[in-house]
């Protein structure tokens, strides 16, 4: 019967009587530990930075009217032509009105709709802004700004003044900041925009949007739902474009096919609409993960070595421990306790360390005009890195230490003492 009491003891020894063996052997696992924790942690909180920046701007389901031909043309319809093979060049698109038939019965259907967090409609308008001899083009849109803020990034992304400012002005606009800055605007001050049919009409400054994205930042604002309908000269269910939030994403593109077949509207799905960028995430996850994973690879290389090393340098001790009634497994439970030691050991301190550098990379200062609401580099504490890195440094360790602790325990003392 196994007496691990005295095994640990020697383990324990062994170990301190090498100290310098030891600290290497432990700092290897350390480092190795500690930067996969580090890599990991920042470039998947960048990665998630990076896909927030864009998958919040998108709705979950976006439905409007796609201006699109006609799928049947008026040959088809014509009889003689029935059972004939027509082929007709240039087709251009039908007339289509841009507002949704029936905006808000079909939102008040999706409200009621148990995977519905939320739906809110909006008014896209062409527009142009005024501002003494510059005239800019652009897109207003309305919005009822308190469902935005309850379903999207929106707050996050006024830099300056509050969403509350524009609900309670019905002459207000958060300008965009690319334009605030060519126009040379401010909270406060007016802006006046011109519709395509001409009419001009003075809003107030009540705040500053800065999403990130310079396109959108340079010519995109949003006023409320009425005030852009009354610019407009439209009724109040004149809608363009419904928003929504699930409440299971993974819905999304069955759902969106069927709202299109239901209310005869385009619907676009949050994966079809962002199916670039997410090819692109998709890559630098990969990246990650893979530079991760080869590291650690590395990192247990270099533990094997050093504990082979180790085990090296300990033959006489082997020989005199199977000299004075030790069996071979006796001898191999004492070299792996030993490597299982420096790999918990090695591996809670690796955790340490990682999670040190990662909060020092989360509180280093990260300054940028694109981006004014993150003030420091994006770091992800998943625990779920740090349950594989501490599993690996003692998986690592193990398999380091089984293999010349195998080899250990079919040594003849005899041999080892002769030196042969």
């Amino acid at each position: 019967m196994t007496n691990w009491s005295v095994i640990l003891g020697i383990a324990k020894t062994h170990l301190l009587t090498k100290m310098k063996s030891t600290a290497t052997a432990t700092l290897g696992v350390t480092f190795g530990i500690g930067a996969y924790i580090t890599l990991v942690s920042f470039m998947t909180g960048l990665n998630g930075m990076l896909d927030d920046l864009v998958l919040n701007q998108t709705p979950h389901i976006h439905i409007y009217n796609e201006i699109r031909p006609s799928d049947h043309q008026p040959i088809s319809l014509y009889a003689d032509f029935k059972d004939a093979f027509n082929m007709v060049h240039s087709i251009k698109p039908k007339q289509n009105q841009k507002k949704i038939h029936n905006a808000l019965p079909i939102l008040d259907y999706l409200k009621k709709h148990s995977n519905v967090k939320g739906a809110t409609p909006q008014l896209r308008a062409q527009i142009f802004y005024l501002s003494g001899s510059i005239e800019l083009g652009g897109n207003l849109v309305g919005v009822d700004i308190m469902e935005e803020v309850r379903l999207s990034n929106i707050q996050d992304n006024i830099v300056e003044g509050t969403p509350e400012a524009l609900k309670n002005n019905d002459n207000g606009i958060l300008l965009g900041a690319g334009l605030a800055k060519k126009m040379s605007l401010h909270v406060g001050d007016r802006v006046q925009i011109s519709t395509v049919s001409g009419n001009i009409f003075p809003l107030k400054i009540v705040g500053i949007y800065q999403s990130g994205i310079a396109e959108i930042d340079d010519s995109q604002s949003f006023a409320n739902l009425k005030t852009v309908q009354r610019i407009l000269g439209e009724a109040e269910n004149y809608v363009t474009d419904i928003n929504i939030k699930l409440v299971d994403i993974v819905q999304a593109e069955p759902m969106a096919r069927q709202l299109e077949t239901q209310f005869k509207t385009k619907a676009i799905d949050i994966n079809e609409a962002n199916a670039q960028f997410e090819t692109g995430s998709n890559i630098r996850n990969l990246i990650t993960y893979a530079v991760s994973i080869t590291l650690l690879i590395v990192a247990g290389f270099g533990i094997y070595n050093i504990l082979n090393m180790l085990i090296y340098e300990k033959m006489k001790d082997i020989a005199i421990l199977k000299a004075t009634g030790f069996s071979g497994r006796d001898v191999q439970l004492i070299f792996m306790a030993q490597a299982m030691i420096i790999g918990f050991i090695g591996g809670l301190l690796g955790l340490l360390i990682g999670f040190v550098l990662s909060r020092a990379i989360d509180h280093a200062p990260f300054e940028t005009e694109a981006l004014p609401t993150i003030t420091t580099y994006p770091v992800n504490y998943n625990p779920a890195y740090y349950v594989i890195g501490i599993t690996f440094a003692l998986l690592s360790t193990f398999i380091a230490g089984y293999l010349p602790s195998n080899r250990a325990r079919k040594m003849d003392p005899v041999k080892i003492i002769r030196g042969t």
